[in-house]
Order: C-alpha cells, then sequence, then structure tokens
C-alpha cells in the first residue's frame, strides 16, 4: 500500500464522523428521514416577537443534549455543546476515546492531533450580554465566561482543553465555509506531515438574529404557513433560505498511521480548493466559484468526468443557485447528478460544509444519494445539470464533491474518494 501521493503528499483519510441536526445523531437516523423525501422545516412561534422579521421559518435540533461534567463546560454556550456532543460522537466512532469515558487517550494528548474548528459566531446570549453592556452601561450580567463564550474561537478552543489537543488549532470563521474549511485545512496539515490527526468541525446554534440577518438582504423564505414547502432549491419559485442548527465533526488521519492501528476508514480525502471571490461581500462570482473547485480537482489528481455526485451549497436564494450552477457547469460541461441537503434541514451556516460532507461520505458508501425536496420546476436560469428528484438515486461512486460557499466571497470544495484497500 502506497502511504503518500505520487508528489510526495501523505494520503489522508477520515476514520471517524458525526453530526447532530434535524436529522437526528446517526447515519441510520439520517437516512431514514432522507429517504422519506420530506423536510425538516418548522414555524417559530417565539419569532413572531421580532416584529420587523419577515421569516418565522427555522430548522433547530429539538432533541436533548447528553450530559457534561459541569466544571469542565462551564465557558461553554450552546454552540460550543453543539460542537462537543458532535466531537465526542466522533472520537467515539474513530476510537479514540477510553471505553469508560474517564480520560482521553495518550494519542490526543501528545501533540501529535490538532484542531480545526469553526463557526460564524459565538453563543448569542452572551453576545447580547456585552451589547447590554455597550447600550444600556450595565455590566452586571458579564461574568468571567462571557468572553469564552461570545469569542468566534469558542468552539475550537473549549475543544481543545476539554481533550487536552496540544497540536495546532485552525480556527475557520468563515460564515458559510467554516466546516468545509476546517476539513481543508486539517487536510492539508496532514498531507504536509506537520500534524498525525485533526479533529476537524463547524457548529450554529440556532438564533433569531442569524436570521435576521438573511432577512434583511430579502433572502430568507417568507412560506410561514407552509415550512413543509420550503426551501426549494433550484425550483424557479424559490423565496430564499431557512436558518438551521447543529453540528458536525469528522476525524482526519494520516492513512499509514490509520492502518497501523487497523482503525475503520470511511474515505479518504483526495482534494481541496479554497479561494476568494475579492468583487463583492454578499454577491457571488461564477467564474472564482469555478476556479475553486477545479482547485480542487486538480489536487486530486482527477478529472471532472471522474466525479458521479456533487452535494451542493444550494441555498434557495436567486443569484445564489444560479451561479452556483453556472460555476458547476463551466468546470463539469455536463449534467453532473447533484442535490442540497439545505431543502431537507435548512442552511446551519458554519456547520453546513462538516454537516453535508459527512452525509456525502456516508451516501457515498451506501450508494444511494438524497435529492433536493421540493424541487418541482428548474429555474431556466440555472444551468442545465442533472438535478436529482426528491426520492433520491442510486449511483455507485467512486469520487464525490462537496461545495461551500460563504459570504465575504470565500469559496470551497471538497472531494473524497471511495476507500478501496
Amino acid at each position: 500500500m502506497d502511504f503518500t501521493k505520487p508528489n510526495g503528499k501523505r494520503r489522508v483519510v477520515i476514520t471517524g464522523g458525526a453530526m447532530i441536526s434535524a436529522l437526528g445523531r446517526d447515519w441510520e437516523t439520517a437516512l431514514a428521514k432522507l429517504k422519506t423525501g420530506k423536510n425538516c422545516i418548522r414555524y417559530m412561534p417565539e419569532w413572531e416577537r421580532y416584529t420587523k422579521m419577515n421569516t418565522r421559518l427555522a430548522c433547530p435540533f429539538d432533541g436533548e443534549l447528553p450530559s457534561f461534567p459541569r466544571k469542565k463546560i462551564r465557558g461553554m454556550g450552546r454552540v460550543a455543546l453543539l460542537s462537543l456532543v458532535s466531537t465526542n460522537d466522533a472520537l467515539a466512532d474513530a476510537g479514540l476515546l477510553n471505553e469508560d469515558g474517564s480520560d482521553v487517550i495518550e494519542e490526543l494528548k501528545s501533540g501529535n492531533t490538532g484542531i480545526a474548528y469553526g463557526t460564524c459566531m459565538g453563543s448569542m446570549d452572551a453576545i447580547g450580554d456585552l451589547a447590554e453592556m455597550v447600550k444600556t452601561g450595565d455590566s452586571s450580567q458579564l461574568n468571567s465566561q462571557t468572553y469564552i463564550k461570545a469569542m468566534p474561537q469558542t468552539n475550537a478552543c473549549n475543544l481543545s482543553v476539554y481533550y487536552q489537543i496540544r497540536g495546532r488549532v485552525i480556527v475557520t470563521d468563515t460564515a458559510c465555509t467554516s466546516g468545509s474549511q476546517s476539513i481543508g485545512y486539517a487536510y492539508e496539515a496532514i498531507a504536509d506531515g506537520r500534524q498525525t490527526m485533526m479533529i476537524a468541525g463547524g457548529a450554529e446554534e440556532l438564533s433569531a438574529p442569524d436570521a435576521a440577518i438573511f432577512d434583511t438582504l430579502g433572502a430568507t423564505s417568507v412560506q410561514n404557513k407552509n415550512p413543509e414547502s420550503t426551501p426549494r432549491c433550484w425550483d424557479k419559485d424559490r423565496d430564499g433560505l431557512v436558518i438551521g442548527e447543529g453540528a458536525g465533526t469528522v476525524i482526519l488521519e494520516d492513512l499509514e498511521h490509520a492502518v497501523n492501528r487497523g482503525a475503520k476508514i470511511y474515505c479518504e480525502v483526495v482534494g481541496f480548493g479554497t479561494n476568494m471571490d475579492g468583487t463583492h461581500i454578499t454577491s457571488p462570482n461564477a467564474e472564482t466559484q469555478a476556479r475553486a473547485l477545479q482547485m480542487a480537482i486538480d489536487d486530486a489528481g482527477i478529472t471532472s468526468d471522474d466525479i458521479a455526485y456533487i452535494n451542493a451549497h444550494g441555498t434557495s436564494t436567486h443569484h445564489g443557485d444560479i451561479s452556483e450552477s453556472q460555476a458547476v457547469y463551466k468546470v463539469f460541461n455536463r449534467a453532473v447528478p447533484i442535490s442540497s441537503t439545505k431543502s431537507y434541514i435548512g442552511h446551519i451556516l458554519g456547520a453546513c460544509g462538516c454537516v453535508e460532507s459527512w452525509l456525502t461520505i456516508n451516501m457515498m458508501n451506501e450508494g444511494w444519494f438524497h435529492g433536493n425536496v421540493n424541487l418541482e420546476n428548474v429555474d431556466p436560469e440555472c444551468a442545465p445539470l442533472d438535478y436529482i428528484g426528491a426520492e433520491g438515486r442510486n449511483i455507485d461512486a467512486k469520487y464525490v464533491m462537496s461545495n461551500n460557499f460563504a459570504f465575504g466571497g470565500v469559496n470551497t470544495s471538497l472531494i473524497f474518494k471511495k476507500w478501496e484497500k
């Protein structure tokens, strides 16, 4: 077995993963919900008090979070707790936790394991307390943990302390590409021989201000009476996105190390591309998006014809869907099968890249890929791609791609290869 690529880079594999979202916390539960062809979006009556906000739709995680020692999570707001749940599940899946849960294994504390993790922002309650001081002059709500919960690096740093991670830390707070950049940069850190293992992921807690940000741009769906009908990616009658909540974590590992410890291997990470539009903060650029996709393909050493499926960013915004589809067609020049997980669980912002990647990897191994919920009439302005119907499709895929694009003009593309011994 070759442990390096022809260019001398170390080969990188994923040996564990987990997610928390409205689809659940395990692949079997998520698969069952995906096969229904119905979304998980719901009306939020508690948002009625925000009188100037038009949308009342979201996709929260409504389940109970497991308990952890209070002393070890006192600096965690909900977003960090979500990242902890998915990371703990991922480490357990990778066989990297002691069975009795008494302590983390030495492998994580050695300095050979690092962490790459992101979000859009820290916990809103803590940010609100800081804002209240500025607004009223009253700092009585602040305490020693307020900033720890509010800081943008809250996930990465809290996780590093919880698991005693002593390797490098990469904070990927790049909005909707936070989760995908974390995987990409973790992959590069291992491929370059700088780390043996990396914990990578993204998390986002649900908050009305997140929805309001997009609402002010006219980018949110207002189908408040019909949550089951939206979002509708690629559809000519789409009216915007829906905000979701969750977290995703994957464990990346040097192939030789994974083989030597007998780890289960889900897939190989073979390609990563990321760049900036350099043109507009919120308006996408199909040319630079296409370049990011091509960078990932070149990094993988394959051609676009080798890729059997794309998990799209697919936000259901007017310009976003058109630009993305055009970017894909520029690179593929064919009707490549494509679908958007956001049609099921909305836009999880800083978590979407990792959640969508983890689902894509599992779908590749399953041989079945979910479709686009609520897609009835493809927008003629969208490029002629193979938009998978809500019933999903069986595809024997060797290579799959997952793409994300963010405010600021940040573009990412990841390519995963099915593991073959």
